[in-house]
């Protein structure tokens, strides 16, 4: 994966599986690493947390109620929109926690948590909390739906947790740089319309890029056994209820 510029960003420390069945609740997954245990925690439509070790990342962290959870280390933003960005929230939970955002979310973002943030751009390489992060393109490729995720605007993110590769599409469509990641082993794809994928172009992604284990995610209205009953046995899917919580 070519790399523009690589940056770096502080460090902050703290102290099952089933195949085609939807979950009663949120379920908390581990999926083991070369760094330990990777727990996955879905708590809400786009957000959710991983965590390893000593890491704690928040991915997309909007209008939930992180009552109860550990503190974040880390914390990605993949773009502005409402459901994945909330600024009030952010000033709640972040504390002295770094951020990688999108140049869009920079702007938005308060005053206090700017001096915390970095942005990286399609392409950029660097690292939050000591792991290796990659943005890589999320946008709408029909054009019809381009006013929705532009190209250029938002980012997916690629994250290197112990030995597996994660990846957090965002808000995006089956677009050719998501067909071209190699070596994916854990993939967060987003499946409602009309916004990003339908359950067609999710299958479709899913046999370009062969991930190991895909979660649906950000799918509210949309219907998982459909994306089920078009993957099969390709890949592990984890349809878990991320709107548990209404």
């Amino acid at each position: 994966m070519l790399t523009r510029r690589t940056v770096v960003f502080g460090m902050a420390a703290m102290p099952m599986m089933f195949s085609a069945a939807r979950a009663a609740g949120p379920v908390i997954d581990t999926v083991p690493t070369s760094a330990g245990e990777l727990t996955i925690l879905p708590l809400n439509h786009a957000t959710f947390i991983l965590m390893l070790g000593q890491h704690v990342l928040y991915v997309d962290p909007a209008k939930v109620d992180f009552t109860g959870q550990p503190a974040p280390t880390g914390i990605l933003i993949t773009h502005a929109h409402g459901d994945h960005f909330d600024p009030d929230n952010l000033l709640r939970i972040a504390g002295n926690a770094p951020l990688v955002v999108t140049e869009e979310v920079m702007g938005k973002l308060p005053e206090a948590l700017k001096a915390h943030a970095s942005v990286l751009h399609n392409g950029d390489s660097g690292s939050l909390d000591g792991i290796a992060v990659t943005a890589v393109p999320a946008y709408n490729s029909s054009p019809d739906k381009a006013k929705f995720h532009p190209k250029g605007v938002g980012n997916g993110y690629v994250l290197d947790l112990g030995d597996r590769r994660v990846y957090v599409a965002g808000d995006t469509e089956d677009i050719p740089e998501m067909a071209a990641l190699t070596g994916i082993d854990i993939a967060f794809l987003p499946m409602n319309q009309p916004y990003t994928m339908t359950p067609e172009q999710a299958a479709a992604a899913i046999e370009a890029f062969r991930p190991k284990i895909v979660y649906p995610y950000h799918y509210r209205g949309t219907d998982l056994q459909r994306l089920a009953a078009l993957v099969g046995d390709r890949t592990e899917l984890r349809l878990r209820d991320w709107y548990a919580g209404g």
